[in-house]
């Protein structure tokens, strides 16, 4: 599983959005958000940059990818 770390998500809107978007991306599978720590986590090997990219653009700032 890989991990990001999001900052702006504060309720379960912001998690479904993002859960959304996640999900969207070709490859990505099995998300799973965490509002308390401002965690998405995902399986599946897709650039960084993409999924940095996705979340951006729905107005939420990735602080990192690992």
């Amino acid at each position: 599983m890989h991990t990001v770390t999001i900052q702006g998500m504060s309720c379960q809107h912001c998690v479904a959005s993002v859960a959304k978007v996640l999900q969207e991306i070709d490859g990505v599978s099995e998300v799973e958000i965490d509002l308390s720590k401002g965690e998405a986590s995902y399986a599946g090997e897709v650039d960084a940059a993409v999924v940095k990219e996705a979340i951006s653009a729905i107005g939420f700032t990735v602080l990192n990818v690992k």
